[in-house]
């Protein structure tokens, strides 16, 4: 898998081939024109300090905070995506998946080195006739393999560099395919979590207990299932673990000594199932 990083991705979109991709895509007359009205005579400024420069005119890139912009952004890679597929790809059920895209994020995925490599050359050619450009330096491969396996993949030239692990959307993913180091790093975001929550919430007596609930629901526990989708059990059950260790350090359930582990998920979930079963539900529910 080759994670590919493109350089000032909404700051280098080519205005007149985004048009031309919005005309390709069906989007045309009044509305196509009200969205090139939001980049007329856009200009911008350089501020150092207390000192500006003068206004001039910017001519690429989307609008920074706009909410039409990540939309723009997703039909202009779209393209680039789908002129760019080949026959490569990986195989998941009846499915061949050769690339995963969300926003700038873009993850090309192939059986082998050397199909990954193609994957990548047409995706590189693609971006530079769109006016992107994917960075060197920042793009990295990895190969999913519990033995060590080199992949030498080159953009322009240059080799990119292969790593034995890599963030993607926020999970740690490595090559042999684990997820331990991602467990880790879920407790110990649930744990700063905990922590940052005993001061604001637990020890508030305004509060009522219900409250104090629902904040712990909607903050520590997505905290500590983010990415659950791709757990086995054994990893559920060592969160599930983890998580009685932190109730119990800090009393955050019940705010008074517990007696059980019973009372502790039953009030937590306001159910009898634990987190452990909560995310094989969550991960069956995800996978159809």
């Amino acid at each position: 898998m080759c994670f590919v990083d493109l350089e000032k991705a909404f700051d280098r979109v080519p205005r007149g081939i985004l048009w031309e991709v919005l005309w390709e895509y069906g989007v045309r007359g009044p509305l196509l024109r009200a969205v090139r009205s939001l980049y007329n005579r856009s200009r911008s400024l350089v501020r150092i300090a207390s000192c500006k420069s003068d206004l001039f005119p910017v001519h690429v890139g989307l609008r920074q905070g706009c909410p039409l912009s990540p939309v723009l952004f997703i039909v202009f890679m779209d393209r680039i995506s789908r002129r760019s597929q080949g026959l490569e790809g990986v195989r998941f059920g009846d499915h061949r998946i050769s690339s995963l895209i969300f926003a700038d994020d873009v993850v090309l995925l192939a059986s082998s080195g050397l199909d990954l490599q193609h994957a990548l050359g047409r995706f590189a050619a693609e971006c530079e006739a769109a006016g992107m450009r994917v960075s060197t330096s920042k793009s990295e491969a990895m190969v999913l393999d519990r033995k060590k396996v080199a992949c030498t993949l080159q953009v322009g030239g240059e080799v990119l560099p292969q790593v034995e692990e890599f963030k993607y959307l926020g999970v740690l993913f490595t090559s042999e395919g684990r997820m331990d180091r991602e467990i880790d790093r879920r407790i110990g975001a649930a744990a700063a979590v905990m922590r940052s929550m005993y001061r604001s919430v637990v020890v508030k007596k305004e509060l009522s207990r219900k409250a104090k609930l629902s904040i712990y629901q909607s903050i520590y526990v997505p905290t500590l299932t983010y990415g659950h989708e791709l757990w086995v059990m054994t990893e559920r059950g060592q969160i599930c673990e983890e998580m009685m260790i932190l109730l119990r350090s800090t009393q955050v359930l019940l705010f008074q000594p517990m007696s059980s582990l019973t009372s502790v998920v039953d009030g937590l979930l306001d159910t009898s199932i634990t987190i452990a079963f909560l995310a094989q539900a969550l991960s069956l529910a995800w996978s159809g």
